[in-house]
């Protein structure tokens, strides 16, 4: 059985929407690019919404001759989406029915982990019906002052319980909290 891991941006504030429009930190270093390669590494397939596959898909694609992008690249893709119908990027499937159903499908399946990036109705719906296993929170250290509801990590009626496993600074700032789901 596979576990579930979500990698998630979010600031100080709890905005997640659009971090490639935050103010800039620099580079994460070597050591930030080493857990985001060690994530995809133990990863057999990435699970992401619509929305993410849009901002994904045209940068992965046309990044390649890094371990990171390589992966990115080679991995099986599910998109939840009842809009998309023809995937433009390589190994994508789309999972436009039952997206919890589906979902539940896939972790049953052995093999190593399936990543799923952002924080949006997908993560909600996996936390709420107990298919999240891993929370990867990469908190930037700053508030945006903005964002309606539908960009903060937190939601009316979701909850979930889980338990620090792991707190990484990066010479940046940001912090990688690592979170397993606790019984």
């Amino acid at each position: 059985m596979s576990r579930i891991v979500n990698s998630t941006y979010v600031t100080l504030d709890g905005v997640i929407q659009s971090p490639q429009d935050w103010p800039s930190l620099g580079s994460s270093g070597d050591l930030g690019n080493e857990i985001q390669t060690a994530l995809l590494e133990r990863c057999d397939a990435v699970l992401m919404g619509r929305y993410t596959y849009d901002i994904f898909a045209p940068v992965w694609s046309a990044r390649s001759g890094d371990p990171a992008g390589d992966r990115m690249n080679a991995l099986p893709k599910y998109v939840v989406s009842t809009t998309l119908t023809d995937p433009q990027w390589q190994n994508t499937t789309v999972l436009a029915h039952d997206p919890v159903g589906a979902v539940r499908d896939l972790r049953e399946q052995p093999g190593g982990d399936i990543v799923q990036y952002g924080f949006g109705s997908l993560a909600h719906a996996l936390m709420a019906n107990g298919l999240l296993d891993e929370l990867r929170l990469w908190v930037h250290p700053f508030f945006l002052g903005t964002g309606t509801e539908g960009d903060l990590l937190h939601r009316p009626g979701s909850s979930g319980h889980f338990e620090l496993a792991d707190a990484t600074t990066l010479e940046n700032g940001v912090v990688v909290l690592t979170y397993r789901a606790s019984a």
